[in-house]
């Protein structure tokens, strides 16, 4: 089969519907979770630092194996890494939902956080094997489409489950809607030409080494009993990270992409999305927290409150996508960024007994800041820093509530209202790269 002349129809279609219910499913994970932090922790007898890692653990699994996936199927085809991710987060899913302990519901995570990454590694790639040459763009815009309305629907969907159930049925939604994609995909998924190199096992290795024992070492680390141990797996971990540079320089097609980073723009790029989603991360874990044990609201209200959020990021981001045909992404990332801190700090100087509407148009204005700068500056952002930055705020996040557990959640937003405005300065300086820009290029 030519990749280039995509899928016939019907088929195409039953292709595209297994992949996005794949991929709703991955998204939703990463977030729909955070509405019922608080009552997860109060049934599972878990400190709210220690239910943390529900969320901690789901992202950095996928953190630490999304581009040993991605290369992996170029190896075995991205069908079989697409199923077998699947797989195993139906799996994984059950396991969360008949989990009794936090340790057990956070080592579920750690496996369907593998899972989610077999699907997120692969699915763009899916997409190219199954639309035409003629039809790609229209199928990779309703790709990004997809992420953006299952992100935006995220609190909404959590606040209708915990509606009618407990926080188990979270997780046990996966089960008939994955089981229906694996169906759908056992019959539909397209096949991919198979390259013949190996998966490189020692960059592998060491991209689990890094990312995964300078989060755990940072964590560790800061618990304070035994913190030599910690302070063992970060210097293990920034060891690792050295050793994966210094191979990914000297590799023709490295794994991972270090030698984008010579480039300063995308080097600032980077640091942006790593400063901005941390932001994010921060402020999503700490608002259930506030919302249920400081403002007093249920479950379901809280993801009503979080909802204007995720839905003012829906309306700024197709305006702020139009204008970044025409106005730098440095420009309009760091006016984002500064709405979002602005967005961030009213809500972490939020009075105690403050009314609904007085919560919602602080979360919209936090919406549209980010909406803004995240339009833009997906062009030139690796899902990789996203993730990263995530994974960094939820630990800071833990360590703020174990260190003042009282104050934690206003700590964590007042942190993430710095982190947005680091970003915001970080965007900025992108607008001293002067270097020319080819045509075609999006602007910077």
């Amino acid at each position: 089969m030519d990749d280039w002349d995509g899928l016939p129809t019907p088929r195409r279609y039953w292709s595209i519907a297994a992949t996005w219910l794949a991929l709703t499913m991955a998204v939703l994970d990463a977030s729909i979770a955070n509405v019922a932090l608080p009552a997860i922790a109060r049934d599972l007898h878990a400190a709210p630092a220690e239910s943390i890692w529900v969320i901690n653990a789901y992202q950095l699994a996928i953190v630490v194996s999304l581009l040993p996936l991605a290369a992996l199927g170029e190896i075995v085809s991205y069908r079989r890494v697409l199923q077998g991710g699947l797989l195993l987060f139906v799996l994984a899913s059950a396991g969360c939902a008949l989990a009794h302990t936090l340790p057990q519901l956070a080592f579920a995570r750690v496996i369907q956080g593998l899972g989610a990454a077999g699907v997120m590694s692969v699915n763009g790639a899916i997409v190219r094997h199954t639309y035409p040459h003629r039809q790609l763009g229209r199928g990779v815009g309703m790709n990004a489409l997809v992420i953006s309305v299952a992100a935006v629907l995220g609190p909404s969907i959590a606040s209708a489950i915990l509606a009618v159930g407990p926080w188990q049925w979270l997780f046990a939604v996966n089960l008939p809607v994955g089981a229906a994609a694996l169906l759908v995909g056992w019959f539909s998924l397209p096949d991919s030409a198979r390259t013949g190199k190996r998966l490189d096992w020692i960059s592998a290795a060491l991209n689990v080494a890094a990312f995964g024992l300078i989060i755990v070492g940072v964590d560790v680390l800061t618990r304070g009993a035994q913190g030599w141990i910690g302070g063992l797996d970060l210097a293990a971990g920034v060891l690792a990270a050295a050793l994966l540079i210094r191979r990914s320089f000297s590799q023709a097609r490295p794994m991972v992409p270090i030698d984008l980073l010579r480039s300063r723009l995308f080097s600032l790029s980077v640091l942006t999305s790593i400063a901005s989603f941390a932001a994010q991360m921060l402020a999503f874990v700490a608002l259930p927290f506030y919302f249920q044990d400081v403002l007093h609201r249920s479950q379901v209200e809280t993801g009503i409150l979080i909802t204007p959020w995720p839905l003012a990021v829906g309306v700024a981001a197709p305006l702020s996508g139009h204008l970044a045909d025409r106005y730098s992404a440095a420009v309009l990332g760091s006016i984002g960024l500064v709405v979002l801190a602005i967005g961030l700090a009213l809500l972490a100087l939020l009075p105690v007994r403050a009314g609904m509407l007085d919560v919602m148009w602080r979360m919209a204005v936090c919406g549209l800041g980010f909406g803004v700068f995240q339009a833009p500056n997906n062009r030139t952002l690796l899902a990789t820093a996203r993730l990263s930055g995530q994974t960094i705020g939820a630990t800071l996040a833990a360590i703020l509530f174990r260190a003042a557990p009282a104050a934690g959640p206003v700590l964590s937003l007042g942190l993430a209202a710095a982190f947005a405005t680091g970003g915001a300065l970080v965007s900025a300086t992108r607008l001293l790269d002067r270097s020319p820009r080819k045509r075609g290029q999006p602007p910077r």
